[in-house]
């Protein structure tokens, strides 16, 4: 459902050490200038109809709703000079505004 590159796991597994907790919530959400925005936060709230994709160190919790948004989306992480990001490469958006914050499937 969802791929992670090398680099963006070594950086999950980093970040969810740091914070005691290696579950992430991941989807989309409406907001922004372009209708939708990716969710991507530590998780503390579980939800029985979550979906769990395990990535062995890490887990991503998606809610239904977001789940066909993120079919086929990779996670890379990204270093360009002082600024270091997660990026999110979706085969679905059709586009992405121009602050690149949202996105529209």
């Amino acid at each position: 459902m969802i791929e992670v590159s090398n680099e963006a796991y070594t950086k999950l597994i980093q970040k969810a050490t740091t914070e005691d907790n290696h579950v992430f919530r991941l989807g989309v959400t409406g907001g922004g200038c372009g209708g939708m925005e990716y969710l991507f936060a530590y998780n503390n709230t579980v939800y029985q109809d979550d979906i769990i994709i395990d990535w062995g160190r890490i887990k991503f919790r998606v809610d239904p709703m977001s789940a066909p948004y993120l079919e086929g989306m990779t996670i890379h992480w990204e270093t360009n000079g002082l600024n270091e990001q997660f990026l999110f490469h979706n085969p679905k958006e059709t586009y992405r505004c121009g602050c690149g914050v949202s996105v529209g499937f």
